[in-house]
C-alpha cells in the first residue's frame, strides 16, 4: 500500500536515452491532476511553436536550447525552470543533447483548444 503513497524517478538526467537524431519522451507520471512527460533532444532537434490549454512547467536537466515564449527568446541549459500560463505560444530547439521535464497541470477547464507540439529537426535562423 506504501507504493501508492508515492511514485519516485531516481534520477531524471538517466532515465531516457536521447537519441542521436530527432526527439524522444517518455510520460515518467500522469494521473487526473499532472501529466509529466520526459523529453530527450538530439542538437537540432525540438517541438515546433505551439500553444496548450493548460498551465505547463518546463524544467531543462541539461543540455542547452533555444526557448521561444510568446514573442521572447531566451537560452535554456541545465537547471532553467520557467512556468507558463495556458495558450502562450512557445518552441524548443536544442542545440546539444537536452533533457527536459514537461509538467501539464490539469487544473480547471482548458481554456482553447490545443495544439498538437510537432518535432522540428531543421534549425532556423
Amino acid at each position: 500500500m506504501a507504493e501508492d503513497m508515492f511514485h519516485l524517478v531516481s534520477n531524471l538526467n538517466t532515465d531516457i536515452s536521447v537519441p542521436a537524431n530527432g526527439k524522444t519522451s517518455k510520460v515518467i507520471y500522469q494521473d487526473e491532476h499532472l501529466k509529466a512527460v520526459l523529453f530527450g533532444f538530439a542538437p537540432g532537434a525540438g517541438l515546433v511553436e505551439h500553444t496548450a490549454p493548460m498551465p505547463g512547467i518546463l524544467y531543462f536537466v541539461r543540455g542547452e536550447a533555444e526557448l521561444s515564449l510568446g514573442n521572447q527568446q531566451k537560452e535554456a541549459s541545465g537547471g532553467l525552470w520557467v512556468h507558463m500560463n495556458p495558450n502562450l505560444p512557445h518552441s524548443i530547439l536544442a542545440t546539444t543533447e537536452t533533457v527536459m521535464l514537461l509538467l501539464m497541470l490539469k487544473c480547471g477547464k482548458p481554456s482553447a483548444k490545443e495544439s498538437t507540439p510537432v518535432e522540428s529537426d531543421e534549425t532556423s535562423d
